[in-house]
């Protein structure tokens, strides 16, 4: 569930980016998926508050607000298909973090991985950036791995969260207001106002990634961070790319060349390297208390 959602939101976004400012579409967006979330636990009687707020407020800034103004940006462009790959060094990012944050070992297994994704990333746009030197190109890049990194520092509070007693649904929902708080204040702070969004591309992308992509794919996603770690839990990654890539040929006209190909290839072979691991051990595939 986790990679078609997330294999298929990346063009939905490509959607939301035209005369509503960047800011103002992610402000939408967790805005509209906050009130959802919040309205099914109230719902079904388990809406309640953290018991520890802290790094729901970290998690709040990293994965439902600063991260997604990065992609936002990144997805004007560059291919979207192109952001999802890159975005799959998350991953690699997570591991580097569990390194500074846990103390968790980081292994040969993890440099070598680090070492294919980067190669594969740079061969993937060494077209762009070393024949036509387009700057727009090399800004794309760059806002897809600052969102990248902020995206994993989040799972790392998630972490925190989890290990605290905070439900990943709830720290979800709350994190979703918090994270729509913090671009509202972003907005202000610009002097933004908000623009209504028009037209029918626009809605169904609105809708898709509030429902889709940021209630219920967040959740399954958290709910994997919590069953089996940060790092594990990030083969999804491994897997979304090839949908985003697949939904950007078609409805994008994405070209491919030879290196593009390749650098693809290389990116998420360096994924498979990443969690080239055992099976998952019976005792730790109990479901979570969402």
């Amino acid at each position: 569930m986790t990679v078609l959602i997330w294999g298929t939101s990346w063009y939905a976004i490509k959607l939301q980016i035209g005369p509503v400012p960047l800011e103002v579409s992610v402000f939408y967006r967790m805005a509209l998926a906050a009130v959802i979330l919040l309205a099914g636990l109230a719902v079904t009687g388990r809406l309640q508050r953290p018991a520890r707020w802290r790094f729901v407020v970290v998690q709040a800034l990293c994965l439902f607000s600063f991260n997604f103004v990065a992609f936002y940006h990144a997805a004007a462009l560059i291919p979207s298909g192109m952001v999802a790959v890159i975005f799959s060094l998350v991953s690699i990012f997570n591991a580097v973090n569990a390194r500074i944050f846990f103390g968790e070992r980081i292994t040969a297994q993890v440099a070598v991985a680090g070492i294919l994704g980067g190669v594969g990333v740079s061969l993937m746009f060494w077209q762009d950036l070393a024949v036509a030197r387009e700057v727009e190109t090399l800004q794309g890049i760059g806002w897809a791995l600052f969102g990248a990194i902020i995206f994993s520092w989040g799972n790392m509070a998630s972490r925190v969260n989890s290990s605290s007693g905070v439900p990943p649904l709830l720290a979800n929902a709350w994190g979703l207001v918090l994270g729509a708080l913090a671009l509202l204040v972003m907005l202000a702070v610009k002097g933004q106002g908000l623009v209504a969004p028009q037209g029918a591309d626009y809605w169904v992308g609105l809708v898709y990634l509030a429902v889709f992509a940021s209630v219920i794919g967040f959740t399954t996603y958290l709910v994997l961070v919590w069953r089996i770690g940060s790092a594990k839990a990030g083969y999804a990654t491994v897997l979304f790319p090839v949908v985003a890539m697949a939904v950007s040929t078609v409805l994008e006209g994405f070209e491919w060349t030879p290196l593009a190909g390749l650098g693809v290839a290389v990116a998420l072979m360096g994924n498979l390297v990443m969690f080239w691991r055992g099976p998952v051990p019976r005792s730790r595939r109990s479901a979570p208390p969402v």
